[in-house]
């Protein structure tokens, strides 16, 4: 399976969440890291992706031949993270044919209700352990 982790800015949540799959899963899935930028996508590539692309058109390619696409809700926000994610890649994420799995963390005036507010960890525990594992057994 192609799981396509996409980050910005720092790439410290596209991080936490590969380092999470490398440890539950191995080597079992292809981990691709996608960045917003180089800054990003270097931290995703330490966290131990299988390999990993930065920019635009990078994201807008790869994402099409993904099975499951994690990362924060702003992925699929054209302008979020500070101007980073553009139009063309909020449009090729959303319309990916692949399940995507979206963390409700954003900078942007964004508020998705009815959820209750977790740490980053309990979050990546969950998508990782739980949605991850179910998605898994169902291909």
């Amino acid at each position: 399976m192609r799981i396509c982790v996409i980050d910005g800015q720092g790439g410290g949540i596209g991080a936490a969440i590969i380092k999470r799959i490398k440890d539950v899963y191995q080597e079992e899935h292809e981990v691709v890291a996608l960045g917003t930028n180089a800054i990003a996508t270097a931290q995703m590539l330490k966290a131990r992706a299988n390999k990993g692309a930065t920019g635009e058109n990078a994201i807008v390619r790869t994402v099409a031949t993904a099975q499951v696409i994690i990362g924060p809700i702003a992925i699929v926000l054209a302008n979020s993270m500070m101007g980073e994610l553009t139009s063309r890649m909020a449009e090729a994420i959303a319309s990916s044919p692949a399940l995507k799995l979206l963390l409700p963390l954003t900078q942007e005036r964004i508020e998705v209700v009815g959820l209750k507010p977790e740490p980053l960890p309990h979050l990546v525990e969950h998508i990782v352990t739980i949605r991850l594992k179910e998605i898994i057994q169902h291909v």
